[in-house]
């Protein structure tokens, strides 16, 4: 495990379980002190709640239009809204955008190469490594199972979901109506949008913890083809180390291209002109795309919990996966490879660094106490409107009180994190879980098609590779014995006697779950042995999670029942001033291109060729600012003064990647690829005076496309909005002096 892991381990066995307990009671704490305006020592005449507190991820229902008009100088009306929304993409996970009237689209590398990349690479080929480019049409590749959504209309249906709701008796009942009424609205609103290119999807989205309900409706698209791709070197040049930092210099972007039904590009009116004369510092710019969850709209005894037990649980889970696969791609290369660890790895280090800096900003006084002044004004406006005071009054110590009841089994919460997540559990666990059901199925008669079913679940899973599912196994030991105590029930079975590397060896020496063979023997035989270890070891756990789960969820259930009722509050006393938490819904927001101070000196507003060059210098090849070999040596035309990367203070999050940064004529100057580590508080708050988003430059798109990949054809269809289908097409255009 890593330092870090290491340390918050041995942090939480030095506190012990009854302290764990007594933690849940800082979120009533916290709420206490702060009502008297004291935070952490900070005063509240010290601390006080910004306007954009709760952020700028606006919806295009409730479009800012005045704001933006009177902030920014120019006419943002209905139909630029409309523009906007129309040729900015969902894909994936992602985000994306059209740049040309033949549906060709741009997003992030990194939004492509655990899924679109690997699915179009052939035998022999390695696109992650060697980058991809169809030099004519007809080599586009079509990416299998994929998409790209288009947003073509956005309604709030509020109204018509609470006339329905509000008068259920019961929870149960309400969710029941929620349903019947969301699917009436779906059918009667897809049934205005049908008819043309791809399929309608309406996707009713629960907003400000489900206080409002919006009606988003999409065409989709499932003909998409992959037209270029940069190397993984490129696209995620310096590696983990620069994740979530800045200065940048990654490459990070991808060509995709959505066909129509008669198989030829997708001819749309609404698409992004590409800005090739870039941004400068105090240009505003505009980000279009799909946040994911904030949390910005809890209470503060709701972040208090997340601080002490469900983000720091989160992170010490990650951190010591991550170091279990890690360790085994160092060990094995090639096996890593094989097995697609390389992306995980990618992906789990992303959420550790987020989870590391979103429990940062949790200890940090200055924003807790903001939050608190936040809240505190809120209360304060409840408390002034009569008819919300009788109604929501009592909700927030509401939600207090149920931290406090979660942090009861906050031990448990530990112990089973992400418990048969089968990218981070050793499958000898997994089918260990399944085997002891089983077991339980036959003890009471179960039919023999159920018998078969689980047996099936069972040889499910593959086996993993001995040394990671060993690590994988210790890791979930020594949770058990960190998170329960060493004298728990579970932690007993699981040790059964034994040191933890005993404990390891015992389980996967003896038990038949060991080995995916040798489990079909069994269960092609008499059957798992009674008193098999890792079945012990199961029937040991399921009665602890089942109890924990049993008392765990419904407390979850009543929070997010009790938020939605804090979001109709909230909507009441701020309406569409305040804009909703992120869900993964299209959101449009604003920054402006400004440096800011790290470090004791200032970060420049946009990076260069010159500093990736630099980089590759200063940290050498075989290090995360390697380069790939087309970009050894510099390529004699390439302007090295080129910008690279730039930033502003957008409020972006997750599910941002791939988003067009546009000017306000709708021009595409970047994409949003990442944020510096001070942006990471923005699950909570945003600080524009500290967060900045990162996008990679067009500027140099078009000058590594131009230049180092001669992809004539890309570059003069961007430039001229025009297809062409051979390179041989676009040079002749080129050399013609075709325009717009």
């Amino acid at each position: 495990m890593n330092a870090t892991t290491m340390r918050h381990r041995e942090t939480v066995r030095a506190q012990g379980y009854p302290l764990l307990l007594m933690l849940a009671l800082t979120a009533v704490l916290l709420i206490s002190t702060s009502a008297q305006g004291q935070t952490g020592g900070i005063g509240q005449d010290t601390i006080q709640a910004g306007r954009f507190d709760m952020g700028k991820m606006w919806t295009f229902e409730n479009a800012p239009m005045d704001y933006f008009t009177d902030t920014y100088g120019f006419n943002a009306d209905q139909d630029w809204f409309d523009g906007a929304r129309m040729a900015a993409l969902r894909i994936p996970g992602c985000s994306a955008a059209f740049v040309s009237p033949s549906g060709l689209v741009v997003t992030n590398h990194h939004c492509v190469r655990g899924s679109a990349l690997i699915r179009v690479t052939r035998e022999g080929e390695s696109i992650l490594d060697d980058g991809f480019y169809a030099s004519t049409l007809q080599d586009e590749r079509p990416i299998p199972n994929y998409y790209v959504d288009q947003l073509i209309s956005a309604e709030d249906v509020s109204d018509e979901v609470f006339a329905a709701t509000d008068a259920a008796e019961s929870d149960d009942e309400r969710q029941t109506i929620r349903r019947e009424v969301i699917s009436r609205i779906q059918e009667r609103i897809g049934g205005l949008h049908r008819g043309g290119e791809g399929t309608v999807r309406v996707e009713v989205t629960p907003l400000y913890n489900g206080g409002r309900y919006s009606a988003y409706t999409y065409r989709r698209y499932t003909d998409v083809r992959l037209v270029a791709a940069v190397e993984l070197k490129m696209g995620h040049f310096g590696g983990d180390g620069d994740n979530f930092t800045y200065p940048r210099y990654a490459l990070d972007f991808a060509f995709l291209r959505v066909y129509g039904s008669d198989g030829e590009p997708l001819e749309t009116d609404h698409y992004f002109s590409w800005g090739e004369e870039g941004v400068e510092e105090g240009d505003v710019v505009f980000v279009i795309g799909n946040p994911g969850s904030t949390n910005r709209l809890n209470t503060v005894a709701q972040l208090a919990f997340q601080r002490d037990f469900s983000v720091a649980v989160n992170k010490a889970f990650q951190g010591s996966r991550l170091s279990a696969m890690r360790a085994f791609y160092s060990a094995h290369p090639e096996e890593g490879e094989a097995m697609g660890l390389r992306t995980r790895i990618l992906s789990l280090s992303n959420s550790f660094k987020a989870n590391t800096g979103r429990l940062e900003a949790l200890k940090d006084p200055m924003i807790m106490a903001r939050k608190a002044a936040g809240e505190r004004l809120f209360l304060e406006a409840l408390a002034g409107n009569a008819d919300l005071r009788m109604r929501f009054g009592d909700v927030v110590s509401q939600v207090e009180a149920i931290q406090v009841q979660k942090g009861a089994v906050g031990a448990e919460l530990g112990a089973f994190a992400s418990l048969g997540r089968a990218t981070t559990e050793s499958s000898l666990l997994m089918r260990g879980l399944i085997a002891a059901d089983l077991a339980a199925a036959l003890r009471m008669g179960a039919p023999s098609d159920s018998l078969e079913a689980i047996r099936d679940r069972i040889l499910a899973f593959e086996d993993g590779p001995r040394e990671l599912e060993e690590a994988f196994l210790r890791e979930r030991i020594e949770d058990f014995a960190l998170y329960l105590g060493e004298d728990h029930p579970v932690t007993l079975a699981a040790l059964a006697g034994r040191s933890i590397e005993g404990a390891v060896e015992n389980l996967m020496s003896r038990s038949v779950l060991a080995s995916r063979e040798r489990t079909a023997q069994a269960l092609e035989g008499s059957g798992v042995p009674d008193g098999d270890p890792a079945v012990t070891l199961a029937q040991a756990i399921l009665p602890v999670y089942s109890a924990f789960i049993r008392a765990y969820n419904p407390l979850v259930a009543r929070e997010r029942a009790l938020a939605a009722e804090l979001g109709r509050a909230r909507y009441a006393i701020y309406g569409a001033d305040v804009p909703p938490d992120g869900s993964g819904s299209p959101r449009i927001t604003h920054g402006v291109v400004t440096p800011y101070e790290y470090n004791g000196t200032l970060a420049p507003v946009y990076t260069t060729f010159f500093g990736l060059y630099d980089h590759y210098h200063s940290y050498g090849s075989g290090t995360d600012w390697d380069l790939a070999d087309r970009w050894l040596p510099p390529h004699p035309e390439v302007d090295l003064t080129t910008p690279l990367n730039f930033i502003s203070t957008a409020d972006t999050y997750g599910g941002n990647s791939g988003s067009p940064a546009v000017t306000p004529e709708l021009k595409i100057v970047g994409l949003n690829f990442d944020r510096n580590i001070e942006g990471l508080s923005r699950d909570f708050i945003l600080l524009p005076e500290r967060g900045r988003n990162i996008m990679v430059d067009v500027r140099a798109i078009q000058e590594a496309m131009d230049k180092v990949y001669d992809a004539d054809r890309i570059v003069q269809e961007i430039l001229t909005h025009r297809l062409f289908r051979t390179e041989a097409e676009a040079e002749a255009d080129a050399v013609g002096g075709g325009g717009e």
